[in-house]
């Protein structure tokens, strides 16, 4: 079993990466996603870290499981069957695999995440 100590979100220990949604996916704005992995596991399907987006919106679509905590800025997140969730600093939730829909920064926003792949 092994441990990971995960940063101030502040202050991460790791090397950001930057990346964007794939243009297909794209909605409106150019979002920009910073990115700083803090964890990995060994078989690579488990991973946990810092992730933040400049505004903008874009398709989503879910095949792992994913817990987010907003740290900073506003989103909002669409279901494709209407739904929608506006959260901030504090709101933790949890996107399932099957999950479809938009996810809108309204305000540059940073979340941690854990993300479990299939």
């Amino acid at each position: 079993m092994s441990f990971a100590l995960l940063t101030d979100p502040a202050r991460p220990a790791v090397e950001p990466e930057t990346g964007a949604p794939a243009p297909d996916r794209v909605l409106s704005g150019a979002p920009v996603f910073t990115t700083w992995n803090e964890y990995e596991s060994e078989d690579g399907k488990r991973f946990a870290g810092v992730w933040r987006s400049t505004p903008g919106s874009w398709r989503i679509v879910y095949d792992e499981w994913e817990y987010c905590e907003i740290l900073e800025g506003t989103s909002a997140i669409s279901h494709a069957d209407g739904r929608r969730w506006t959260v901030g600093p504090g709101d933790r939730f949890t996107l399932e695999p099957g999950f479809h829909g938009v996810w809108e920064v309204l305000e540059t926003t940073t979340k941690r995440y854990v993300v479990i792949l299939p």
